[in-house]
């Protein structure tokens, strides 16, 4: 009986070392990702700016997304919801939603955050008990990796950007998503 676990805890071991040495000669393919239903590009912007939405890796039946700091920016490129940060957070959330959706990606596939907010002081508490809200409402758990930082934005009539990183599997083994 003893040999029989010990066959299965070695075979293990090297199916293991195959998924590494498979992921470790696997080409990384990766493309510029996008939803213009949600968001238009940084470069159509009055003042452009040079950056993607997002970016997808693929990597040995991995995907990764990289998605840019995204703000309640609306399809034309305008800020919306002005001066309401409950109103910023919630478009926010509904941006990157969309982009992940546009990646075949939810917020069960998002690892870390990174929130950036104009004034933490004054809006902590009411960015917290939003993204508390959000996350309940996405049914997460575990919750994703998450940094709050007080930053000057890219527009001053912005209080909240968000960047996100999500991994899901491709590979046809892969678990089905949550």
């Amino acid at each position: 009986m003893g040999f029989d676990k010990n066959n299965k805890e070695k075979d293990k071991v090297n199916s293991y070392a195959e998924i590494l040495e498979a992921i470790a000669h696997a080409p990384i393919e990766k493309r510029a990702m996008t939803n213009h239903g949600v968001l238009n590009e940084a470069y159509a912007y009055a003042k452009p700016s040079s950056f993607a939405r997002g970016m997808r890796i693929d990597i040995g039946g991995v995907c990764i997304l990289m998605i840019s700091g995204t703000a309640s920016i609306d399809e034309n490129g305008v800020s919306v919801h002005i001066g309401d940060f409950s109103a910023q957070l919630r478009r926010t959330f509904d941006n990157i939603t969309g982009l992940l959706e546009s990646e075949g990606a939810t917020w069960h596939d998002i690892v870390r955050t990174s929130c950036y907010l104009r004034d933490i002081d004054r809006d902590y508490d009411v960015f917290n008990a939003g993204r508390t809200a959000f996350f309940q409402e996405q049914g997460l758990d575990p919750l994703p990796a998450s940094t709050g930082i007080q930053a000057h934005l890219c527009r001053p009539e912005l209080l909240i950007e968000i960047e996100a990183i999500a991994m899901f599997r491709t590979d046809k083994g892969a678990e089905s998503k949550g």
